[in-house]
């Protein structure tokens, strides 16, 4: 705001026809006008960079409109997600934890929509919201970030990861059950600052998220599908409205990338059937190609990784829901009767004190006597 009143005083007094009575009433108006679009974010660095980016969309879709910096407000919203950092998710009620604070401000109108990395976004909606808009998604795969620059298939059992997903979990006790893994959260900036501290020799992270914050300079290597397949809807951006708000989906309907939607209403589909949550272990990912098929794979696990079944789909990327249904009810019947069962196991082990320090951490990237 303050360099676009440099901007326009700037213009005034570069202007052949300035005269000093006209600047404050011009300063005037503009300090006074209302944004069109008021979009409700969390604070962290990468929800910002997703929050600036739809702004930056929506402004050039619009530029009439939109254009203007004051057009689409950005107010931050602070969720209990971000608030409480020393426990697992499971503990603390779930992905619900990043969005309920937004859906509340959404529904009272004080926010018009809200921008959400959809990985974190529950499957079932507040009643009274959609979420009819997917950005064009990112590279969804998972990024490996090693303390001593080594990769994971070289760690020596009893190394220690640092993941609050279980999925991950899974996936890497499958492959070496000699690892442990402990509850690592905070944005990718306490992340990366505990690593430096060496609580752990390594974490994931999405690959997504350090584009966006132009950050891949910190990762070691990049993970393949077949050594990790990313979470449902892992590296797309969405946007979440009222229902019926035909000014708002005016402009969503601009920015939806329908590839990306097709590919993340299948993931959330199998995801559905599957009652997942952040509390099993659960992974999908699909792809819409250029012939317009769609192709689906899936995983469930036990958290230890000792019992594991996946699947594979194609077909028609207008079927994406039903297809990705199809796979989650397919790997519910391999459960047997009671899921519940299927996923209790191990669960992340907490985060240990600081092998630097020697102190407890906190969960907030500092740590305690």
């Amino acid at each position: 705001m303050l360099c676009l009143s440099l901007f326009v005083q700037s213009a005034f007094i570069s202007g052949p026809a300035f005269q000093h009575t006209e600047l404050p009433q011009r300063h005037a108006a503009l300090s006074m006008a209302e944004s069109i679009v008021k979009l409700g974010t969390r604070g962290s660095p990468l929800a910002l960079a997703q929050a600036y980016e739809t702004k930056k969309r929506l402004a050039a879709a619009f530029p009439e409109e939109l254009g203007s910096d004051d057009a689409v407000e950005i107010k931050v919203i602070k969720t209990t997600g971000d608030m409480v950092l020393d426990k697992a998710l499971k503990d603390v009620g779930g992905k619900g934890l990043f969005t309920k604070e937004l859906d509340v401000q959404l529904l009272n109108g004080d926010v018009d929509i809200c921008v959400h990395s959809m990985k974190d976004v529950p499957t079932w909606l507040v009643p009274g919201t959609i979420l009819p808009c997917n950005l064009e998604r990112e590279d969804t795969r998972d990024a490996w970030i090693s303390a001593s620059g080594g990769s994971i298939a070289d760690l020596p059992a009893g190394s220690v990861i640092g993941t609050a997903s279980l999925r991950r979990q899974a996936q890497l006790l499958a492959k070496n059950p000699g690892l442990k893994c402990v509850n690592f959260r905070g944005n990718v900036q306490t992340r990366l600052r505990k690593l430096d501290e060496k609580v752990v020799d390594g974490t994931l992270l999405a690959l997504a998220g350090l584009k966006r914050m132009d950050m891949t300079k910190h990762l070691t290597s990049v993970l393949e599908f077949d050594d990790m397949l990313p979470a449902v809807a892992q590296g797309a951006i969405g946007i979440q409205c009222r229902e019926n708000d035909e000014k708002i989906m005016k402009f969503l309907d601009a920015l939806t990338h329908v590839p990306t939607k097709q590919a993340v209403d299948c993931e959330r589909a199998f995801l559905a059937a599957l009652d997942g949550n952040c509390r099993t272990p659960i992974a999908g990912q699909a792809k819409v190609l250029e012939d317009g098929s769609l192709t689906f794979r899936g995983l469930i696990s036990k958290p230890d990784g000792s019992s594991m079944f996946t699947t594979t789909r194609t077909g028609a990327a207008v079927d994406a829901v039903a297809i990705g249904r199809d796979a989650g009810e397919e790997l519910r019947a391999k459960c047997g009767d009671d899921m519940t069962e299927f996923f209790c196991g191990e669960e992340i082990a907490p985060e240990p004190v600081s092998s630097f320090t020697g102190k407890k951490t906190d969960g907030l990237g500092n740590y305690v006597a």
